[in-house]
């Protein structure tokens, strides 16, 4: 397999027009269940009857019209377990209609011809600030744009995307349609400054007093910091470090024994991605079971089908060699009671260490909540590193910030970003009374 092919590759206007004939749209039933279970609301049996009908442009301003990140969400949302998961097809033994295929092909289809997601309003005369862009931040500034604020978008990277730019698999999205994305901002009259990192409370403090309201999309930060003897030995990577790697062009050379550690999305990226740049023996290490795995099963399933092994029950302790990585030493584990998740909670078989033999490891165990820039906005609570607002709108415990994405709920889906931004998006209008 190439170590950078999509895994899902876009269809062509034949295929798209074959597939989409496929949907029975529920026989009129209202809200059909994909739509209930897409979190941007989207009007799926209306785009994908406009795909069937030949017309794509169409389609896609039914998607925008609800999601303006559509195209990047066709890429990497998890439609096996939304959209397309609740499809009716699906439960009569079927293969359910592949939404998110259509999808890409509307958007794809429509940003090649210039479609515009989204209108830009008269200027409101109120200004916004946007800090983060991600998905989160970029669907709150578009959705804000659309109403006539004034929105300037800070990120403290060269490109916008966040995690789907830089720690979403590439076999997934490497790039496009970001730029795309970037220019239908920019159409909306959105300021975005990238490069401009936010280091310290002052210059946070004077960005929010020009601002009639905040958003605060800023996602988690690093890795999570956990140690092990070894760790400084060549070949031994933190998970973001790793895709963005990939991301940008410097694919590290992982020789032929990989070990991943961990039991989220993420870690099964990882793995997959290590079998795609020639792997030949790559291990998901986790500590539970199967059972209490995180990740995705259909993810499960596909790494297994692709060559990749799991060891279940197993704890890193360190990691070995001298001038480079040889092996990772592991315990054995058994589950004990439930801890504070209430998943059973790991416990180690005494005398069971055993060797791995490895050229590299990936730690992909999680992200660390951005707890200290946090802290620097007067009235935020924060419970565990993350930010505590009201559900329905987003609002912080200070009335001039709000909040979407990762930030409050520690790592989701790109389309549960957006779908808080609109959130955020419609209660900083209540809030500011929308036109003057």
């Amino acid at each position: 397999m190439e170590a950078f092919a999509e895994l899902r590759p876009p269809l062509s206007d034949e295929e798209a027009r074959v597939t989409a004939e496929l949907c029975l749209e529920c026989l009129g039933r209202s809200p059909a269940p994909c739509v209930v279970a897409c979190p941007a609301d989207v009007d799926v049996p209306s785009f994908v009857a406009a795909i069937a009908e030949g017309d794509a442009e169409g389609a896609a301003r039914t998607i925008f019209a609800e999601n303006f990140l559509g195209g990047s969400c066709a890429r990497v949302c998890p439609a096996e377990v939304l959209c397309q998961g609740a499809c009716v097809l699906e439960h009569e033994g079927r293969a359910p209609v592949p939404i998110a295929a259509l999808q890409r092909y509307a958007t794809d289809r429509a940003f090649a011809h210039g479609v515009a997601p989204r209108a830009a309003a008269a200027p409101n005369g109120r200004r916004i600030a946007v800090i983060g862009a991600g998905p989160a931040g970029l669907a709150s500034a578009a959705e804000l744009a659309a109403l006539g604020y004034a929105v300037t978008l800070y990120d403290e990277r060269e490109e916008i995307g966040g995690l789907v730019r830089y720690a979403i698999a590439p076999y997934r999205q490497q790039r496009e349609p970001l730029p795309d994305e970037l220019r239908a901002l920019e159409a909306l009259g959105v300021d975005i400054r990238l490069g401009f990192a936010i280091d310290s409370r002052e210059k946070l403090e004077a960005l929010a007093a020009g601002a009639h309201a905040v958003v605060l999309a800023v996602g988690m930060g690093r890795d999570v910091d956990v140690g092990y003897a070894g760790d400084d030995l060549p070949g031994v990577w933190e998970s973001l470090r790793f895709v963005e790697a990939l991301k940008t062009g410097h694919a590290p050379v992982v020789g032929q024994r990989v070990a991943v550690i961990g039991g989220g999305n993420t870690a099964i990226d990882v793995a997959r991605e290590a079998r795609r740049l020639g792997a030949d023996a790559v291990t998901v290490l986790y500590r539970r079971t199967e059972a209490e795995m995180p990740a995705y099963r259909h993810e499960v399933e596909e790494a297994r089908d692709e060559g990749v092994r799991f060891e279940w029950l197993v704890s890193p302790l360190r990691f070995l060699g001298t001038e480079e990585l040889v092996a990772v030493e592991c315990l054995r584990m058994e589950l004990g009671e439930p801890d504070e998740s209430g998943r059973r909670r790991p416990e180690p078989v005494e005398g069971s260490e055993f060797l791995i033999p490895v050229d590299t490891v990936v730690k992909a165990i999680g992200q660390r909540p951005r707890a200290e820039f946090l802290e620097w906005v007067d009235g935020l609570e924060l419970r565990h590193g993350l930010m505590q607002v009201d559900p329905e709108t987003g609002r912080t415990g200070n009335p001039k910030f709000f909040c979407a994405g990762d930030a409050i709920n520690g790592g989701a889906t790109a389309v549960e970003a957006v779908r808080g931004a609109k959130l955020a998006a419609r209660a900083i209008d209540e809030w500011l009374g929308g036109r003057l």
